[in-house]
């Protein structure tokens, strides 16, 4: 065998073999991003059947739940791999309290890639002055770093069972922080970590008995703490909670 014929051959089993790791990890994206956590879909629809709020569908990806005469405004990201409708009790629970709240459907159910997903919402509701932006575990990280460029849009951050890598320690906005008491998923090294990012003057509400999945409605998630108390109770809670830190 010739030197030139033993490199083609060569060359053509790396190439093979390079082939084959990229297909091998295409496969495992494919399945990482297609598997999450599926809404609760008549758990959802039997809440909202006795809320009185109207769910208005901006875009097929955004849909807001809006009360009659809205005091703030709510632009919310899901948690990661969690599908978005299972936040809808909670932002109809919002509604209810005057808060014009508006779930963002994330590509892949992941809000990293599209952090950018509360663009054009205010301007969707020009009569609505006060405006707050949040969301739920990695949600919560990305509506944060989406704030963090767009400070002068927003009154202040709602952060459930999660943590803001940007800082606004110098910042004159209102931040809350919402947890479970149970929370097993967030990391709490991590939150304790960048509570340094928040004001000194920030909120911090520990929900008495409740988890990490317990702000929507999608079932139990892997490595949370058992629940004290249902879904249900945790949102309406929670609601009771961002009405009362977004005052009148």
């Amino acid at each position: 065998m010739t030197r030139k014929r033993r490199i083609i051959i060569i060359s053509a089993s790396i190439a093979s073999f390079i082939a084959i790791i990229l297909i091998a990890i295409m496969v495992g994206v494919g399945i990482y991003l297609g598997t999450y956590y599926h809404a609760q879909d008549d758990e959802i629809d039997a809440f909202l059947e006795v809320s009185e709020v109207e769910i208005r569908e901006i875009d097929k990806n955004t849909v807001a739940f809006v009360p009659n005469n809205p005091r703030a405004g709510f632009i919310f990201y899901p948690g990661g791999k969690v599908e978005v409708d299972s936040y809808y009790p909670l932002m109809a629970e919002c509604a209810k309290y005057g808060i014009l709240s508006v779930a963002v459907e994330m590509p892949f159910n992941l809000a990293v890639f599209n952090i950018n997903g509360a663009n054009g919402i205010r301007e969707e509701f020009p009569e609505i002055k006060s405006w707050y932006i949040g969301g739920h575990s990695l949600g919560g990280s990305m509506a944060a770093s989406y704030l963090e460029k767009n400070k002068d849009d927003f009154d202040g951050l709602i952060l459930l069972g999660s943590y803001s890598t940007a800082d606004f320690r110098n910042s004159d906005l209102k931040v809350i922080s919402i947890y479970g008491e149970n929370d097993g998923v967030m990391n709490r090294e991590k939150y304790e970590e960048y509570k340094s990012n928040l004001p000194s003057y920030f909120s911090e509400i520990v929900i008495d008995g409740g988890n990490h999945a317990g702000f929507g409605m999608y079932g139990a998630q892997k490595g949370d703490g058992v629940s004290e108390i249902s879904q249900k109770e945790q949102i309406i809670t929670t609601a009771i909670v961002i009405s009362d830190f977004i005052g009148e």
